[in-house]
């Protein structure tokens, strides 16, 4: 009797375990953890916010990080650098390419929750036209040549002197409030209490501040898809190293940039996760196309093939950089994929050189051809070890073909101001930073911006590029643009204006309990902060059909 009573309980022990196990199955099978709001994410920056200001902080990357995460403008640029609406619905562009009207959103409020409106986006326009105006000149100088005004409350139109296809770009930067900062003389913009506890319309907004850190919580009417971070916590340290002790620490879950030095640890560090990604500018040697040796175009050319740029990204940056091929970025849709590449061909250079009539007679490790002799001086600023680095491994390596480039390092307000502005160098080594997403090289190539106000450093004079160069920024066709710059890229492969080196990646490290965070092609580090919204630490259980009904699972939130 009680053994059966034994086999009994057996038995019904035996279903209960099978019945949860089937319900354990069921529940995980039909269910799935998905974001959920809440949290917070502390990160560690080196430097202090100056101007927490979309119009005035272009010149310290920590004010450029807040901002994006404050403020929106009439538009945004997206992970594959088109201009998409954000404050603005919509717009139209006609008279030929010369006005554009926005159609603007009307369910925005401010953090204080006052409606943002036309108003709000005159008022910023005229801040960076007027003669007070204390942000950088290339702001100031687009703006002025513009008119802009209200058509009705959540309408604005713009009036270009003649078509200007990279205009979309100048409409992403951030919007400010009327109602607060309009009795606020422009001279006095930069010394506002403003700037330290801004108002925004975006998806965070100011609760705490003080010296050493900055609290922001998500603002509920954000008129996009609020964030799943309830919370982030900027902590500021001197430097780069003082981040990194700090994570080490654990006073912060990220660390805003990770330096090549830190790299190798931070890779072994099973709670962090490490992303890179490619930033929006080249580091490139300026050739002084007015000096006799660069005016041979073989030469420029010699130097290209002599040069080994991965081994310099290698060796000296640590991987971090990736050789380019075009002034024009590889993840911009204008990119030639096809342009002519130089590879690493010493052998090829020193025939070049010789075919040019390029020889060292003297046997002094130097070539010449009549009186010229193949030799410049090699300057960057001298506060960049790896730029000094560089130089030198470049003067090596040339010297393998016969060309003497003497490296030289001095102070920056020299190298800019006396020499590069001036155009009183031979070569030195720089480079573009932040470029915009729309890709028009016209700054920095086109023959009327070699002078001592324009950034053709390069003094580079071409017809033909020049042309190019005008079309297409004078049309908002984007074939027709894409066409003039391939057809300009392949001509600068060519010419060898300068010699182009790399482009720089950006690498941050994040704590692994903090999921969602996506990277993309950088226009500066606060694109970081591109896919913020869809961040997250909390997690709850949801049904899978609930879950993909929500698109929660299966497709991006």
């Amino acid at each position: 009797m009680g053994r059966i009573r034994l086999q009994v309980i057996i038995a019904l022990l035996a279903i209960f375990l099978l019945v949860a196990a089937m319900g354990y199955l069921a529940l995980n099978v039909t269910t799935v953890m998905v974001p959920d709001f809440g949290g917070t994410y502390i990160e560690g920056v080196a430097g202090n916010p100056q101007m927490i200001n979309p119009i005035l902080c272009q010149s310290n990357p920590v004010d450029q990080d807040l901002v994006a995460l404050i403020f929106t403008g009439l538009t945004r640029s997206d992970e594959k650098g088109e201009i998409v609406p954000d404050l603005a619905e919509r717009w139209e562009v006609t008279q030929g390419g010369t006005v554009y009207t926005f159609y603007l959103r009307q369910d925005v409020v401010w953090h204080d929750g006052a409606p943002f409106t036309a108003a709000d986006v005159v008022f910023t326009i005229n801040a960076m036209q007027h003669p007070d105006y204390q942000g950088p000149s290339f702001l100031a100088d687009m703006w002025r040549s513009v008119v802009v005004e209200q058509v009705d409350a959540y309408t604005v139109r713009f009036t270009l002197r003649e078509p200007f296809a990279p205009f979309l770009d100048y409409t992403t930067i951030g919007i400010l409030p009327a109602h607060i900062l309009g009795s606020v003389p422009v001279k006095a913009l930069g010394e506002s209490k403003f700037n330290a506890s801004p108002i925004g319309t975006g998806p965070f907004k100011v609760a705490e501040v003080s010296a050493q850190r900055l609290l922001l919580v998500a603002f509920p009417d954000f008129y996009r898809p609020r964030p799943y971070l309830e919370r982030l916590e900027f902590i500021f340290y001197p430097n780069e190293p003082s981040v990194f002790e700090a994570r080490k620490r654990g006073e912060v879950m990220g660390i805003a940039r990770v330096l090549p030095e830190y790299l190798k640890a931070v890779r072994e560090d099973d709670s962090l996760t490490l992303y890179t990604a490619p930033l929006s500018g080249y580091n490139l040697v300026f050739l002084n196309l007015s000096r006799a040796i660069f005016q041979d175009r073989t030469v420029r050319q010699a130097m290209m093939w002599a040069l080994n740029r991965q081994k310099l990204v290698d060796d000296i940056l640590n991987g971090q950089g990736i050789v380019i091929h075009s002034p024009i970025m590889p993840s911009s849709w204008a990119y030639a994929p096809g342009v002519q590449q130089y590879r690493y061909d010493p052998r090829k250079a020193r025939d070049l050189l010789e075919e040019a009539g390029w020889f060292d007679d003297n046997r002094d490790g130097v070539r010449e051809r009549g009186s010229l002799k193949l030799e410049f001086t090699l300057a960057t600023n001298d506060d960049d070890p790896v730029r000094v680095r560089l130089i030198q491994e470049i003067s090596a390596q040339l010297a393998a073909v016969g060309i003497r480039a003497t490296p030289e390092a001095v102070g920056w307000e020299e190298l800019v101001g006396q020499r590069l502005r001036l155009r009183r160098y031979d070569a030195v080594l720089g480079g573009w930073q932040n470029l915009p997403p729309d890709p028009d090289p016209y700054p920095y190539w086109h023959s009327s911006q070699a002078n001592e106000n324009g950034l053709n450093f390069a003094n580079y004079i071409s017809e033909e590029a020049d042309l190019l160069l005008q079309d297409a920024r004078a049309t908002t066709d984007k074939a027709q643009r894409a066409d003039s710059y391939r057809r300009f890229q392949e001509l600068f492969a060519s010419d060898v204006p300068s010699i182009l080196l790399y482009q720089p990646v950006y690498n941050y490290a994040v704590d692994t309990r903090v999921r969602g965070v996506q990277v993309g092609p950088m226009i500066n580090s606060s694109d970081r902060f591109r896919t913020i919204a869809q961040w997250y630490i909390v997690t709850r259980r949801m049904l899978y059909s609930e879950a993909r009904e929500k698109g929660l699972v299966g497709r991006s939130r």
